[in-house]
């Protein structure tokens, strides 16, 4: 048994996208319109075969007081390995993007938390 998918949920499709792919680098693997929404998957180019991380619209009554229980909680949704937190933090802070943590060693784990402008939390991981 292997992971195939994954969902993260985002407030617009586009948006997440665009930040999913232009700004971490993530590929477009799926996009299949299915009325107002698409099933919309990205993947990391470092694992063409690995899991697809799937763009959920955030419309179903539920998520919306869940993200929001999340985010002021400060817990990630998920969780992205890196192979350097501080040069990925470096990188994604020169993109205008928002850390609501900064790298942070924990010992056996370096991590720092972004905001993916679609709602949530993201955590960036690495193993020294």
């Amino acid at each position: 048994m292997k992971i195939n998918l994954t969902s993260v949920f985002v407030d617009d499709q586009a948006q997440a996208l665009a930040f999913y792919t232009e700004v971490l680098g993530f590929e477009k693997r799926t996009d299949i319109p299915m009325g107002e929404v698409s099933w919309l998957t990205v993947a990391s180019p470092d694992d063409p075969e690995g899991p697809e991380l799937v763009l959920e619209p955030s419309s179903h009554p539920a998520v919306g007081p869940f993200k929001e229980a999340l985010v002021a909680d400060g817990i990630p949704f998920t969780s992205f390995a890196v192979d350097d937190v501080h040069a990925e933090h470096a990188r994604l802070s020169g993109l205008g993007v928002t850390f609501v943590q900064e790298p942070t060693d924990l010992g056996t784990v370096t991590i720092a938390v972004l905001d993916d402008t679609c709602g949530n939390l993201i955590q960036i991981a690495s193993v020294p």
